[in-house]
Parts: C-alpha cells; sequence; structure tokens
C-alpha cells in the first residue's frame, strides 16, 4: 500500500510519538510505502523531525497546516494537501487529532482516496471547553466522520465520547491503544541512582513525576496548589516537572510565592528517550490534566512499576484502576494532596501497585501490537469496502 499519515505538528508529544512509532512500524515492514504529512513545529517542545530523518521517512512539510484556525490559511493548508495526494496517488490517508483530521480528512475525500483513516487521540470538545467552542467542535468533527471509512480511539472512552456527541457512527470506531517502546521502560540505559543524583534527589526523598508540556490544562497548577499541604506533613515529598512549554516562568513564580519552590525540580525539555529514566528515578507519578485521550505516561509508569495518580478524565480510568494507582475527581486539590500523601507515605502500597502495573500493561501498550493492529485494519477495510454487499459507506459518504 501507499500509505501517508498527516498530523498537524511532529513536536514532542504523545499524538506525535504514536503517529511517528506508527509510520517507522509501516515503514520497517517493507510492504508499504509511507509518507508522514506534517505542519511546522512551533512553541518550545521540542520536535521529532530528526528521528523521522534518521529513520528514513519521507517527511512532507506544508507550512499552512497549523494548529490555530485560521480560516484563510487554512484553506490553503486544505489545497495544498489535495494537491499533494494527488502527487502520491496514496491508497491510504491516515489523519491525527483535530485539526490535520479536519482538513485532512476533507482533501483526502475530495481527492477519492481509496481508504481515509482518522484517529482520535484527544476530543476537541469537552467539558473544559466553552459551549461556544463546543458547538463549532462538534459540527467539525460530524462532518468531518462522514468523511472518512474507519475511526481509531486510542481508548474506549474517546469512542463513547465521540459516540454521544453523534460523531460517526459505532461501526466506524475501533479502539487501538497507543504505542510505546515497552522494552526501553522495562531496562532504562542507566541506574535510578545515578539519574536521580543529577536530579539532586536525596536518598530519602520521595520524587512524584509529571511528564507533560508545561501548558494549560495539563494540571501543574493543581499540583502547586497541593504542595503546601503535602509538604507541611510530609518535608520529604519533591515534584519533578519534566517537560517544557509557555507556562513555566508564570509555574516557577507560582511555586516562589507559596514557598514551594525549593520542592520542585523543573527538569525542563529532554529527548524521548530520556523519559524511561527519568520515570525509574522517581517513585510515583502524577498527572492531573484535565482533558486528554489517554495520557501516555500512566501507561509508561505503570510499564516502569510506578504506581499513577490521575484526575479521572477521558481514558485514564483504563489504566489507572484501584489496582495500579489512584483515580480522583477533576480539579480536586485536596484530594490530590491527600492521595500523594497516601502514597508518599505507605511504600510497600507504591510498590504493590507498580508492579500490578507492569503485569496487566507491559504487553498491551507495546508499538508493534499497535501497528499491527493499524494495518490489519487497513486490510480489512478494502475488503469490506470491496464487497458489493456492504452497503454502510455508501451511507458514510453521503
Amino acid at each position: 500500500m501507499k500509505i501517508v499519515h498527516v498530523i498537524t505538528r511532529l513536536i514532542l508529544g504523545g499524538a506525535q510519538e504514536n503517529t511517528l512509532l506508527t509510520v517507522e512500524g509501516l515503514h520497517r515492514g517493507g510492504r508499504d510505502a509511507t509518507t508522514l504529512v506534517t505542519g511546522p513545529a512551533e512553541g518550545p517542545e521540542g520536535d521529532l523531525f530528526d528521528r523521522a530523518n534518521r529513520g528514513g521517512i519521507d517527511v512532507r512539510i506544508v507550512p499552512e497546516l497549523v494548529r490555530a484556525i485560521r480560516p484563510a490559511i487554512d484553506l490553503r493548508a486544505y489545497r495544498k494537501l489535495r494537491r499533494l495526494f494527488r502527487e502520491l496517488k496514496p491508497d491510504v490517508v491516515h489523519t491525527h487529532s483535530s485539526k490535520a483530521g479536519v482538513l485532512g480528512r476533507a482533501a483526502a475525500w475530495a481527492e477519492r482516496v481509496p481508504l481515509v483513516v482518522h484517529t482520535i487521540h484527544g476530543l476537541p470538545f469537552g467539558p473544559s471547553e466553552s459551549t461556544a467552542r463546543n458547538i463549532l467542535y462538534i459540527a467539525l468533527e460530524r462532518w468531518a466522520a462522514r468523511r472518512c471509512h474507519a475511526i481509531v480511539s486510542v481508548c474506549h472512552a474517546m469512542t463513547d465520547q465521540a459516540l454521544a456527541a453523534n460523531v460517526g457512527s459505532p461501526e466506524q470506531y475501533q479502539t487501538i491503544y497507543s504505542g510505546m517502546d515497552v522494552d526501553s521502560f522495562l531496562n532504562p540505559p542507566r541506574r535510578r541512582e545515578i539519574v536521580r543524583s543529577e536530579l539532586g534527589l536525596a536518598e530519602n526523598e520521595i520524587a512524584f513525576g509529571t511528564v507533560a508540556r508545561l501548558f494549560e490544562r495539563k494540571g501543574h497548577d493543581d499540583i502547586l496548589a497541593a504542595a503546601p499541604r503535602v509538604l507541611k506533613q510530609n518535608p520529604n515529598v519533591r515534584f519533578v516537572f519534566i517537560g517544557d512549554g509557555i507556562l513555566r516562568d508564570q509555574l516557577k513564580a507560582e511555586a516562589e510565592r507559596l514557598g514551594v519552590d525549593a520542592a520542585v525540580i523543573f527538569v525542563g525539555l529532554v529527548p524521548p528517550d530520556r523519559i524511561p529514566e527519568l520515570l525509574h528515578a522517581v517513585d510515583a507519578v502524577v498527572h492531573p490534566s484535565l482533558r486528554e485521550g489517554l495520557a501516555r505516561v500512566l501507561p509508561q509508569a505503570l510499564i516502569c512499576e510506578r504506581p499513577v495518580i490521575s484526575y479521572d478524565v477521558d481514558g485514564a480510568r483504563e489504566v489507572v484502576l484501584p489496582e495500579t494507582g489512584i483515580l480522583l475527581p477533576s480539579r480536586s486539590v485536596e484530594d490530590l494532596a491527600s492521595a500523594i500523601l497516601r502514597l508518599a507515605e505507605d511504600r510497600s502500597l507504591r510498590h504493590a501497585l507498580g508492579r500490578e502495573g507492569r503485569r496487566r500493561f507491559a504487553d498491551q501498550f507495546r508499538h508493534e501490537t499497535m501497528t499491527a493492529q493499524i494495518r490489519e485494519l487497513y486490510e480489512r477495510k478494502f475488503v469490506e469496502l470491496s464487497s458489493p454487499s456492504n452497503r454502510k459507506y455508501e451511507t458514510i459518504s453521503t
């Protein structure tokens, strides 16, 4: 097959790593010609272009394919995508995330690409958005769903939420969990003691790691709000913020204002291959994001045998079980503080939750499993579309 994947930004992020791993897996398989179409990498998060180039991936940059909604620029991006699809003549166009999903599906459908697939990494609408934005985003997603043959969700929660908003039809959906390089999380390259020493963590300090862009809705502000109570009861707790973003200076200033800056370590931007050793260096992971598909750091931490604390949003409950971590109501700062204290004070509980997490999820989240399931989806959909008795796609195309 000739397969084209489309995503807005190839930055260091979960959706982007998922997409690149998929493209790499298809490329290594040798059966398919794969192309990755993306917009420019904007912001301080870092990008994955070097990795894609080292892997021999055919990367095409569309400068107009940007994250923000800009109608005039979006129209140019749509036209460029159509021209690119005419040039490449793909058998499959597979889009990722909302903006690239709307423009990419529209362009592929207009060019009569035989198979159009979309992956939902996280829905653009939900309770954390305004009513006006939700109305717009739901309308766009409904429109785009009529212009693809299959929709992949990274967790069951994404399918449930999309269908509840009348986005697409049930037969379009399949859950395929976001894959990763599991072996690197099972066996990090450097010892825990060395990495902790570099972070400035003492042997008696209990470190709670957060891996996320320093950006809105990622929950760093809730962690800082909980920190004074946590440190009053257990001064050995430390918070390790891994990642960078536009809120770095604001979060540092807030930590100073609250008097907890000595307990907060801002690691900054790190390459993806350092995440496994950093997760092994901390004692637990806390991820109070307000909106995710299924945050990759949750299964990553569990594969590292680290328990997790998360708000009960989207797909978190599919991996944060009573046996693997603590799930909390969204924006419940007091509950967040209590959960951190509970894990900080109970080493045996941390170990028990982490062990069970590794046992349950190490195989489920292998990127090889993800790529194989996606390739099987393509093949199955081609068979269905070629069957004269299959009429459901006529409904989708109207």
